[in-house]
């Protein structure tokens, strides 16, 4: 099936269940604040799970603030997609923003019927590959896979991994108990319509929530240039509220 044409449902169906736990005595051999902030984000006994199926509610600036609601699914190997309802200006818009298969696509209709937006190729699909290591954050047991090193900087907590090709190093900034504070990567994208390039991403976490054996963020504020003093005028763009989460 198209990528373009697959369905959040049927994404969430085609992943299979792991059948595998997390238990904490497999951590040794990371650094200190990366045990600790596993150990606050999974449960002990809790299944790896190899999906994540979010229900949001928030904002996003497209000049000016408007009110979304949104449904999303994250997967480990498969993709991501995310289904979302914006009024703009009072009007409905309904679309998706998505990468599924190694192809990423964004489109985005006035009613659901008449074109907005509509992108693919290239550099949309390196920039929606950034999206999804930034919101690994909601997929914790992601970083429980082989092949994810850690380091610790003044910076912060570094996973390095590898994602559709693309190698990242995403910073976490915990506190002493593990709990995340903050995300942020260089992730290639055009937020003021200039050249493609690698650019900060990142925001705030300001709120968490446990939901079977997972505790994840659940009010976030996102942009570009994080860590700027552009990034509140200027670069966010997404603030986000999780109203429900479902793992398998």
């Amino acid at each position: 099936m198209p990528t373009q044409h697959l369905s959040l449902n049927s994404l969430w169906n085609a992943v299979p269940p792991s059948q595998h736990t997390f238990q904490p005595d497999t951590l040794a051999a990371i650094p200190a604040t990366a045990q600790r902030y596993l150990r606050h984000a999974i449960a002990p006994g809790t299944q790896l799970a190899t999906a994540v199926r979010l229900k949001m509610h928030g904002e996003m600036k497209l000049k000016t603030w408007q009110p979304f609601t949104a449904e999303q699914v994250i997967t480990t190997h498969q993709g991501m997609i995310w289904q979302a309802a914006v009024r703009l200006n009072g009007l409905p818009v309904y679309g998706s923003d998505r990468l599924v298969n190694g192809a990423g696509s964004m489109s985005w209709k006035l009613f659901g019927l008449l074109p907005m937006v509509t992108a693919s190729g290239a550099d949309i699909t390196r920039s929606a590959v950034g999206r999804v290591q930034a919101e690994s954050i909601w997929l914790p047991s992601l970083f429980c896979q082989a092949g994810v090193s850690w380091q610790e900087s003044a910076a912060g907590l570094q996973a390095n991994f590898t994602s559709y090709d693309r190698p990242t190093q995403l910073t976490l900034t915990t506190t002493t108990t593990g709990q995340l504070q903050a995300v942020s990567l260089q992730r290639w994208g055009n937020p003021t319509n200039r050249d493609f390039q690698l650019l900060p991403f990142g925001g705030m976490i300001e709120a968490e929530k446990t939901f079977d054996g997972y505790t994840i963020p659940t009010q976030v504020r996102i942009g570009w240039d994080y860590g700027s003093d552009r990034f509140e005028p200027e670069g966010e763009f997404f603030r986000a509220i999780v109203d429900h989460v479902s793992f398998r």
